[in-house]
């Protein structure tokens, strides 16, 4: 059976909300208890789409996973042995992938399938495969990748061809184990990679340069259990500054890390949306300005996304529904991804004044009034910005594929419910 959710616009929502764990942070985590010799204790593990996923599929390597009542996860990877990750599972999400460099250091050998996920455009695994290669990995590529290492890992510097996150992580679980020193040059600074250090770290990995571009980590053969807290996610905090400006209620968001916020804050900040930090809760009032900053001498603004500390791409699609709700014109320059965008046909048909330039721009022209349609969910982020859009709209919407939405946010209709949202899940 399909999910939808039958949403009821025009409520503007209020109350206080408490972020999930980081699902960019826990996935990696996840991947690296297989490093440990003894068990993980994981805690503020969201409970999301992706995230079910790879624990089945840790499950299905061996290793136990137990769930307590306090939320938290016990990961024991002693049991696992030489059985080959679940290809069927690895197949639907991106994140699968991880598991190539705990597997490599761990065993060996892997088989794993060409990944799923989000379909936003060409997600290049090159840099992941160079990156393990040039510690020592061999890999055959036909229907799936099969990657071994027959000599083991060796320490070694790597020069990333891109800033890329997954690949910067599996650089790293895998460096942690190798034997002797490792460089990581362009290395993705990500606060989950920040993250997934601070963990290997907690597991007895030396690493340093945790927070720059530029990683040293000395390899370990024993790497052992620890306990590690995921950080609150902030891509899901930037998505409810955008939810309550564009329906106009006040919102209170708890456990925020406000290192985390600098740039987002800015990035809303230019559309008009103010936000007010107090120690870990931030605050968007109701009744915002909500008009876009032009730029000096009149200029129409450019609001882009880059890797870290800029401006987060997966907050490019909630800036933009955002940005049909702000009087002026903005253009929105999506630079990673070329199927991104692709979602704001859905937009134009409620209502919204957009011009989509080429897959990577497109202009905004608001505010514009939003009337409710049949929508589909095309990735997680894109689904996030069509409910907020059908929050605020006219009349009802019906968001289909919501199976996107739940990959990414935990129990989101409910959570919304609290602050007054109109919203059903139903079975279709």
């Amino acid at each position: 059976m399909m999910g939808s959710f039958i949403v009821e616009g025009g409520v503007p929502l209020c109350g206080e909300i408490t972020p999930s764990g980081n699902k960019n942070e826990a996935l990696p985590v996840l991947a690296a208890c297989l490093l440990a010799t003894s068990p993980v204790t994981l805690r503020n593990v969201p409970h999301i789409g992706d995230i079910n996923t790879i624990i089945k599929i840790l499950k299905s390597l061996g290793a136990q996973v137990d769930s307590h009542d306090d939320g938290s996860l016990r990961i024991d990877p002693s049991g696992i042995g030489d059985t080959e990750p679940d290809q069927i599972l690895c197949a639907k999400i991106r994140a699968s992938f991880l598991l190539a460099g705990p597997l490599l250091a761990r065993r060996g050998h892997l088989t794993l399938p060409r990944p799923g996920g989000d379909r936003i455009g060409r997600r290049r695994l090159d840099t992941h495969i160079l990156a393990l290669e040039t510690l020592g990995a061999q890999v055959v590529l036909s229907k799936s990748y099969h990657l071994s290492a027959p000599d083991g890992l060796k320490g070694a510097e790597i020069y990333l061809d891109e800033a890329s996150v997954m690949a910067t992580e599996n650089a790293l679980m895998a460096a942690a184990a190798a034997d002797g020193d490792s460089m990581i040059y362009n290395a993705a600074c990500e606060p989950h990679v920040q993250g997934l250090c601070n963990m290997l770290q907690s597991m007895g990995a030396r690493i340093s340069g945790v927070g720059s571009n530029v990683l040293h980590i000395k390899g370990t053969s024993s790497l052992t259990g620890c306990e590690h807290r995921i950080m609150s996610d902030h891509i899901e905090i930037g998505s409810f500054i955008g939810l309550a400006a564009v329906t106009g209620g006040e919102i209170v968001i708890k456990d925020v890390e406000p290192p985390n916020m600098r740039m987002i804050r800015n990035g809303f900040g230019r559309l008009g949306v103010e936000t007010m930090l107090d120690g870990t809760t931030l605050t968007v009032p109701s009744n915002q300005k909500m008009e876009i900053m032009c730029d000096l001498g009149g200029a129409i603004p450019r609001i882009d996304d880059a890797p870290w500390p800029g401006f987060p791409a997966d907050l490019t699609s909630i800036l933009l529904v955002t940005a049909t709700q702000c009087k002026g014109t903005v253009l929105i320059y999506e630079k990673m991804f070329e199927s991104r965008l692709f979602f704001t046909d859905s937009l134009v048909t409620m209502g919204a004044k957009i011009v989509l330039c080429d897959p990577h721009r497109a202009v905004v022209i608001g505010p514009a009034a939003l009337y409710g349609q049949e929508l589909s969910s095309p990735d997680i982020r894109a689904g996030m910005a069509l409910l907020i859009a059908s929050l605020k709209a006219k009349g009802r919407s019906i968001i289909h594929n919501i199976r996107q939405i739940d990959r990414g946010y935990e129990d989101i209709d409910n959570r919304l419910k609290q602050l007054g949202a109109r919203i059903e899940r139903v079975l279709v």
